[in-house]
This record gives C-alpha cells, sequence and structure tokens, in this order.
C-alpha cells in the first residue's frame, strides 16, 4: 500500500502545539512527523531535513525540554507539548553559541548547524564546563559531512568559557 492510500484511509488529526511560544493548532495527516509540520505546516524551516531516519541529527529541536530528531517524531505525538526550533534560539540576535559557531568557522554548508546548536545548547544547559570528550560524547548523535567536528568543538568550548566568565 503507497503512503497515498495510507493517507486516505487515515482520518486527520487535530494537534496543538506550542512552537517557540506560539500556539499552532494543526489538522494533520496521521503519519505527518514533527519535522514536516514545522517546517511545511508553520514554516519554520531552519530546522533541516536530511536523513528523515533519525541517523543525523540536523533536525534536532527541544519537545519539552529534551532533544529529539523531529523526523522520528510524530506530530500526534506532540501534541499539547512545547516545541523549541533554532528560531527560538535567535528571538533578539545571534546567541553566544552561534556567535562562537561562526567565529570558529564551525559553521560550513549549513546543513547540519540548527542541529549542531541545538544539541550543544542542550549540553551547555545541563553540563555547562563540559570537557572535551563530554562534547564529542553529547554531539555524537550528530553528524557533519563537511567534517567540522574540531571546530564545532571549538566552538562549545568557547561558547562555556564565556557563559562561565558572566556568571
Amino acid at each position: 500500500m503507497s503512503e497515498r492510500d495510507v493517507s486516505r484511509e487515515l482520518a486527520p488529526v487535530k494537534v496543538t502545539l506550542d512552537v517557540n511560544g506560539t500556539a499552532h493548532r494543526l489538522e494533520v495527516p496521521a503519519h505527518r512527523t514533527l519535522l514536516d509540520a514545522i517546517r511545511d505546516d508553520i514554516g519554520l524551516t531552519g530546522t533541516k531535513k536530511c536523513c528523515a531516519d533519525g541517523e543525523c541529527g540536523a533536525c534536532t529541536v527541544f519537545l519539552d525540554g529534551r532533544i529529539v530528531n523531529s523526523c522520528l517524531v510524530l506530530c500526534a505525538e506532540a501534541e499539547g507539548c512545547s516545541v523549541g526550533t533554532i528560531e527560538s534560539l535567535s528571538v533578539g540576535g545571534l546567541t553566544d553559541l552561534q556567535e562562537e559557531f561562526l567565529a570558529a568557522g564551525a559553521v560550513q554548508c549549513g546543513v547540519c548547524i540548527p542541529g549542531q546548536v541545538m544539541a550543544a545548547e542542550a549540553l551547555l544547559q545541563t553540563n555547562p564546563t563540559a570537557k572535551p570528550a563530554e562534547i564529542r560524547e553529547a554531539m555524537s548523535g550528530n553528524l557533519c559531512r563537511c567534517a567540522g567536528y574540531e571546530r564545532i568543538v571549538a566552538a562549545i568550548q568557547a561558547a562555556a568559557k564565556r557563559r562561565g566568565s558572566s556568571r
């Protein structure tokens, strides 16, 4: 049975999401992923669609405060949840983390960067003094096809240092 046949058989699902502080009421096919709802129904394209298999991390978002691969979450599963996308981080301009990604030259093709930044932000919120090995472990679910890993680690370390000195 094709995806088109399946979508005809399943009734649309009504979902309410809080995305970046704004309530969105959507009616989506039952098989719609959170990633596709964010990009196609809400129009926030900062979250990238890359592998669509949960392997690369490009689609990383916050879901009720924890990071998830939005390509693996059905929109209906996020009913009533709070979703934070890359757009939520830079409402008043670039964050210190985003500035450090730029300064370190960690931004190359840009496909993985939103997911990298979201995962790094989650890390710095839970472990603001992360060592390089801890950073690499925390970032292991986010792949970079341009192989900018050392620059990404350096950017995260620099942001951690900035945050530590501002306390």
